[in-house]
């Protein structure tokens, strides 16, 4: 398979996610499928594909280089949005090929409109301001300044949204800030519109807020975790439980993380395995060693306490997590064998291994594991 291990993701739990999430937010909210770091781990090609045929027709994005990415494998008429990074020469291509961005900042701001008075076409602009998270975004004592900026120039951008970011919408503990920047985020959109400047979208809500904070979901909500099926936090997840009363409403899982076991031998007592002196065979052990190690996103810090599925059982990880391999403890399953399947995330047979309790083991988030996960592992689409 030319690969040492793969990747599977599932369409029916996807289009499960995306049901799911259209009767929280409505029928007449966009949904702006978030795919930056490769599509949280998903593959950036894949998820156009799957959520295009699920009825998503806009995506957002970090930077001008996963914009180019989707937009050479989206739909046309499909959307691409960019939030973060866009240098000068990006906003050129970006401009020319319709595709959408954030301005928070003077310099971007003027220099999308210069190129776009030059190129004769309308520079499609996403105002972000500042409402208390303080990374990006315009101050509220700059609206004067520029609103009249903005109404001097109307003939060359399109007004597609104005938008803000929450300060960690998945705790109860960031309850008050949200609150307040919601507050805050009113104040802009009134005083944009008392000088005539109405954005086609208003969106303010991530997964978390959208998930929690039901004043949140304007005409735009971006999905970014929740599309995948993983909570932001438990308490979004307690939330949520709590008022969804229908049997069988949740989020599903699609990402399933395999791999196939190289090598089984057995190791004496009071022998050591793997590097140093980590773990020491108590008794005569049989071990299978898996070619899938930190290189491939399956964290050191795993050593002699990750857990994998193999023959419908879970297995411990034993020893020093290398590189390119993991050694697991089989000597209690029966018949192991070169070439039986590992699993790393998902089920197998009655048992399953999430994303979630991988993370705890490993004292990461989901965000972080699933990014990490090395865009060169294949991913196919499956049921």
């Amino acid at each position: 398979m030319f690969n040492t291990s793969y990747i599977e993701i599932s369409q029916s739990a996807y289009k499960n996610n995306i049901r799911y999430l259209r009767n929280i937010v409505g029928k007449d909210v966009r949904i702006s499928s978030v795919i930056k770091g490769n599509a949280y781990g998903h593959g950036i090609g894949n998820i156009i594909s799957l959520a295009e045929r699920s009825g998503i027709r806009h995506f957002s994005v970090f930077s001008a280089g996963e914009a180019y990415e989707s937009f050479a494998v989206a739909s046309e008429g499909t959307r691409i949005m960019i939030m973060g990074y866009l240098d000068d020469e990006e906003l050129s291509w970006a401009i020319e090929n319709g595709i959408e961005f954030f301005v928070f900042d003077w310099g971007r701001l003027e220099m999308a409109v210069d190129i776009a008075k030059r190129m004769g076409r309308k520079a499609r602009l996403h105002l972000e301001v500042e409402t208390g998270f303080h990374r990006t975004g315009f101050e509220y004592e700059e609206l004067k300044k520029l609103a009249a900026y903005l109404n001097a120039n109307l003939a060359h951008f399109e007004f597609e949204g104005l938008c803000t970011h929450f300060a960690g919408a998945e705790s109860l503990a960031n309850y008050l800030r949200i609150k307040n920047q919601l507050v805050q985020y009113r104040k802009f959109v009134r005083y944009l519109g008392r000088h005539g400047l109405h954005p086609a979208y208003r969106h303010t809500a991530c997964s978390a807020a959208a998930l929690t904070y039901p004043t949140t979901i304007m005409d735009m909500v971006r999905f970014g975790i929740a599309q995948f099926g993983y909570w932001p936090s438990p308490e979004t997840h307690m939330f949520r439980f709590r008022k969804d009363t229908s049997k069988g409403d949740d989020l599903k899982r699609l990402l399933s993380w395999k791999s196939r076991v190289m090598v089984v031998k057995d190791v004496e007592a009071g022998q050591f395995i793997g590097y140093g002196s980590s773990f020491l065979a108590n008794k005569k052990t049989r071990i299978a060693v898996i070619p899938v190690g930190y290189a491939n996103g399956f964290s050191r810090s795993l050593s002699n306490t990750g857990r994998v599925l193999i023959r419908g059982r879970r297995v411990p990880v034993i020893g020093t997590v290398t590189m390119n391999t993991m050694t697991l403890n089989v000597t209690d399953v029966p018949g192991v064998e070169k070439g039986d399947e590992v699993v790393m995330v998902g089920k197998q047979g009655r048992l399953s291994i999430s994303i979630a309790s991988f993370c705890e083991m490993s004292n990461q988030l989901n965000y972080q594991l699933l990014t990490r996960l090395p865009p060169d592992i294949p991913r196919t689409l499956v049921k």
